[in-house]
């Protein structure tokens, strides 16, 4: 699926369409709906390049009890702790 967004609306943003495509990726990622993985992958960006754009805006990494959990069973699992 294809979104398209004319090219009035991207004027009036003010954005370019990758400013646009970021910010759109860096909200659904705030509101749960894509991975972080998924925003890296869309556009083509580093790890530490994605942290770098959540700090830039004061975002924080989707990290809960049970993604440490998991972190831990893994670790755990591969004899690491």
């Amino acid at each position: 699926m294809s979104v398209i967004i004319p090219d009035d609306i991207l004027r009036a943003s003010n954005m370019t369409k990758d400013e646009l495509k970021l910010e759109i990726a860096l909200l659904l990622y705030q509101q749960g709906k894509i991975s972080a993985g998924k925003v890296r992958t869309w556009l083509g960006i580093t790890v530490l390049e994605f942290q770098h754009e959540l700090a830039k805006r004061s975002l924080y990494t989707n990290y809960d009890v049970e993604d440490f959990q998991a972190d831990l069973q893994t670790l755990q699992s591969m004899g690491l702790l």
